[in-house]
């Protein structure tokens, strides 16, 4: 049996990798073909977050165990078998490449391949150039700037500054309030 994972970048609407692995593999092999069919070295810290139909993380599978305490289930890239987390088509995950900025690859189980076996994971479908594993950090703030006053003025627009306002709808003890 052989897992195809497609992947896919919030940055470029042009980039997909499609991934087809033995769902015996570990975590750890998914990591590397990922990061080699995307020329990005594997000397980062990566993090796989196993995720529900809204994006919502439920596990993490992390390369490494820091101690930190946690209610929930550690799970370790070089432990953890594919199969282990993943089972149905359509399941989706999400892939941190660069943990200090948190930017990712989107992916999901796209099919399952019933009696096919491969040596080594394979890299099948290959469409436009993969985002840049790191960033200029002056950019990258420049644009998380841009994206938060995008959300504000988008929050004022519904929600303040609407032409029915009436002060007097706030009620007693807001009288002393400047407006």
């Amino acid at each position: 049996m052989t897992y195809r994972f497609k992947i896919m970048s919030e940055e470029s609407d042009s980039f997909r990798r499609d991934i087809e692995i033995n769902p015996d593999d570990s975590f750890l092999t998914l990591r590397d073909a990922i990061l080699s069919c995307v020329s990005f070295s594997k000397d980062e810290i990566n993090t796989f977050f196993i995720c529900d139909d809204d994006w919502k993380r439920i596990n993490e599978v992390a390369m490494e165990d820091f101690g930190t305490s946690s209610d929930k289930d550690l799970w370790l890239m070089s432990d953890t078998s594919i199969a282990e987390l993943i089972e149905d088509e359509g399941q989706k995950l999400e892939f941190i490449f660069d943990g200090f900025t948190e930017r990712s690859f989107i992916m999901e189980l796209k099919e399952i391949i019933t009696g096919k076996n491969l040596k080594q994971p394979v890299c099948v479908c290959s469409e436009g150039k993969a985002p840049l594993q790191h960033v200029d950090m002056d950019e990258f703030e420049k644009n998380l700037a841009q994206k938060a006053a995008d959300i504000s003025r988008e929050l004022d627009i519904d929600f303040y500054g609407d032409s029915e306002f009436n002060e007097d709808e706030l009620g007693e003890g807001f009288d002393d309030l400047k407006f």
